[in-house]
């Protein structure tokens, strides 16, 4: 079992979610619900995996919070 983490947006003008997983290409996907944008990011990750050439190009730390003034 492997665990990824994907950045998920709201698109303002089709209002769908958006989610990708960083470093991982390709594996990005939408869905009307968070639910849905789960379940299609899975399946993505999944169909990707298959491919014995998976190449991550760089490793999720976190985010930070940038204040401007």
């Amino acid at each position: 079992m492997k665990t990824f983490t994907a950045i998920v947006e709201r698109d303002s003008e089709t209002r769908l979610y958006v989610g990708y997983v960083p470093g991982f290409p390709g594996a990005h996907s939408q869905g009307e619900t968070l639910d849905e944008l789960q379940e299609n990011l899975r399946e993505v990750i999944e169909m990707l995996l298959e491919d014995e050439e998976v190449l991550f190009e760089t490793e999720f730390i976190g985010t930070q919070q940038i204040v401007v003034q």
